[in-house]
């Protein structure tokens, strides 16, 4: 009997989500949708799967490979956007010719941001909380937490905008070194027409522990990607290439970036 209802109660979810996503395919064409994914505080549920490869680490030119599962749900009328990032890593042993170091979930980061009504200019505000749970190989093994801001402008198929935050350890592990970094992500998308865009939005890190010429990482590159529809589910596809111009002795060389991301109806929309 319990098995049964809860089968009912899985496909009533089930029904519920197409006919909403049924409902954000008719209300909004591909490039609304497009122009909408572009804005990392829209009133818009998504799940972006985003895979980092960085090539060239350390004198044996090993690869990195991060896989990011970034949930985006918009709370209290999309007055609030909370955006979790859930990082899968594997990590070369850049020691040596091959072999792995490690793979495997890593410290996971929380961001909350708080929305306000605006004009031209959009923007939120919110705390920034990064998890030990990457244990002591993938991660810090330090609660970390900080604050994080995000500022853009859409006008016309243009979109314009800077998020940065940054953290410092505050419990953890007492052997393990503090904590103090920071990431600056800009963003520049131009929409073209039929879901299709181009963008630019490298990830620029800092480790303020470290030497004045080995705490920067700063990529500069391009892509492009296009919004579709998988039957009814809009899902926006996109890849880049990045070329570190500033980076640690043992840092990757470059980038390539490919990201899937599943569009959804804000909770409680129409």
């Amino acid at each position: 009997m319990k098995t049964r209802r809860s089968a009912n109660r899985t496909v009533t979810a089930a029904v519920l989500i197409l006919s909403s996503v049924s409902a954000l395919q008719a209300q909004q064409s591909a490039d609304e949708l497009a122009q909408k994914a572009a804005n990392p505080i829209a009133d818009l549920m998504s799940v972006p799967f985003q895979n980092n490869t960085d090539f060239g680490l350390g004198d044996f030119d090993r690869t990195r490979n991060v896989l990011n599962i970034q949930p985006v749900i918009p709370l209290a009328g999309g007055r609030v956007i909370t955006r979790t990032i859930i990082p899968f890593v594997w990590l070369p042993d850049i020691d040596a010719e091959s072999g792995s170091l490690s793979s495997g979930l890593s410290d996971i980061l929380f961001t909350a941001f708080y929305v306000p009504p605006s004009g031209a200019l959009m923007w939120g505000v919110g705390p920034v909380v990064e998890f030990p749970t990457g244990g002591a190989s993938r991660g810090s093994q330090k609660w970390n937490i900080g604050p994080s801001a995000v500022a853009l402008t859409q006008a016309g198929p243009w979109t314009l905008g800077i998020l940065a935050n940054n953290v410092w350890s505050i419990a953890g592990e007492s052997e393990r070194n503090d904590v103090n970094k920071g990431l600056i992500q800009y963003f520049i998308v131009r929409q073209l027409g039929n879901g299709w865009y181009v963008n630019s939005a490298p990830i620029i890190t800092v480790n303020w522990k470290l030497d004045s010429d080995q705490r920067w990482v700063v990529p500069f590159g391009a892509g492009g990607g296009k919004l579709v529809f998988l039957g009814k589910l809009p899902v926006n596809i996109q890849s880049q290439v990045y070329y570190n111009v500033v980076k640690p002795d043992i840092g990757p060389d470059w980038q390539l970036r490919v990201q899937v991301q599943v569009l959804l109806p804000a909770p409680g929309s129409r």
